[in-house]
């Protein structure tokens, strides 16, 4: 482990001061699980922003060929792609 040193508002100290006494560990270990929670949180948080943009582009590129019968054959079209 890592010793550091932090400082933070009282109104926070109070707040994991009591999830430590409510969850009976450290407060360290309340500090360290906060931690890995707001970090899974972000990238979380990231996949579901890349699950929108992507969603965001199903339908809106149109294709020069004039394919309408993706949505029908796109095994056929999944398989000629990866030859």
């Amino acid at each position: 482990m890592i010793r550091t040193q932090i400082q933070i508002e009282p109104a926070q100290e109070r707040a994991i001061r009591r999830f430590a006494r409510r969850e009976g560990i450290s407060l360290a270990e309340a500090v360290r699980r906060c931690i890995d929670k707001a970090l899974a949180s972000e990238s979380e948080t990231g996949a579901e922003e890349r699950y929108r943009a992507a969603l965001a582009l199903v339908g809106s590129l149109r294709d020069p060929a004039g394919a309408r019968d993706v949505a029908s054959n796109h095994d056929a079209y999944l398989d000629e792609a990866l030859g």
